[in-house]
């Protein structure tokens, strides 16, 4: 990518000031502009009251030739909300506790200065965002993104239970803690929902879950057979049946997911066990889920309050994710 026309482009740098190093980045990409010919790029913080979507509006309007969100999961999210549908190359640096756009998308999570400089010497590559409609209890609507995954249930209660202070100096490996203050109290609570095909199916549940991609830290395979650029959004049911079920949820997400589908045999052994019982997976374009009463969501990590109504759909294609030259895009 480089600068075109008779005016020199910028770049724009949409961060978070808590999350993210900001010296360091504001450096590397000003001296990056500077080598390749690109106005000096404009700064934008996001807030309390903005987390992202309303600064890249703005450099938007502002003529921004590219967009780099450095920041959390949330940061990523809202900025890829006003992205969505520009075709303006779109840079996510590593700078969060997860990180799970970025490890879904292969991206060096300790050199963000290289995706920063891929914005100048990269390509970009299409890929899907995930619109959730949320219905509060009091009937009112509103969308939001999300371009990792939707849930509802106990995977929003624990993100609400992970405490802040241990994300910060411990990192992912908080929410297990959030898990141990959830599963005590987790419930099943009855959802009625359907596909693409129209069918309503009514099932207990103690979460379930829409993806637009599936890796998480250290490995682990939530939702194995995601693809970031098919169109296609993975819904996960997960009713387990007493302490047998949650070991049954994490021998399938973490060894069969993570280890024996990596290799022929393993895939081999999968296929004679059949399906879990405690862990179903679906695939839609959409997919609409109505609850019996008011019950948590949450997206990318963020907390959505409640609803008692949630539709989910995947736009194909919607964002230009810059990448590093070369980089891999074959297991998306």
């Amino acid at each position: 990518m480089s600068a075109s026309g008779s005016e020199r482009s910028h770049a724009a740098l949409v961060l978070n000031p808590v999350k993210a190093d900001a010296q360091r980045l504001r450096s590397a990409l000003l001296a990056s502009s500077h080598e390749h010919g690109w106005d000096p790029p404009r700064i934008y913080e996001t807030s309390v009251d903005d987390p992202g979507r309303g600064v890249t509006r703005t450099a938007i309007e502002e003529g921004a030739a590219a967009v780099l969100a450095a920041g959390g999961d949330g940061t990523v999210r809202s900025v890829s909300e006003a992205m969505a549908g520009t075709g303006i190359p779109f840079a996510v640096v590593p700078s969060g506790t997860g990180n799970l756009f970025a490890r879904n998308l292969g991206l060096p999570l300790l050199a963000p200065e290289r995706v920063m400089d891929a914005v100048f010497t990269g390509f970009t590559h299409p890929v899907d965002i995930g619109w959730a409609t949320l219905t509060r209890e009091d009937g009112v609507q509103s969308e939001h993104g999300f371009v990792v995954l939707a849930g509802m249930g106990l995977d929003a209660d624990m993100i609400a239970n992970t405490r802040p202070d241990l994300k910060r100096s411990v990192g992912w490996v908080a929410y297990l803690d959030g898990a141990a203050r959830s599963l005590p109290r987790a419930t099943p609570f009855r959802v009625v929902y359907q596909l693409d095909d129209g069918r309503l199916h009514t099932v207990k549940v103690h979460s379930m879950l829409f993806a637009n991609c599936g890796a998480l830290p250290a490995g682990i395979a939530l939702m194995p057979d995601a693809s970031l650029d098919d169109g296609t959004m993975d819904v996960a049911v997960i009713q387990p049946t007493g302490p047998l079920g949650w070991l049954g949820i994490w021998r399938k997400i973490w060894w069969d997911n993570s280890v024996l589908r990596r290799t022929r045999a393993g895939r081999l052994a999968l296929e004679r066990r059949g399906r879990s019982a405690s862990i179903r997976y679906l695939r839609a374009r959409s997919a609409e889920a109505a609850m019996a009463a008011p019950t948590s969501i949450e997206l990318d990590g963020d907390e959505l309050g409640t609803a008692v109504r949630m539709l989910c759909r995947i736009e194909q294609g919607a964002l230009s994710i810059v990448l590093p030259a070369g980089h891999d895009v074959s297991r998306f």
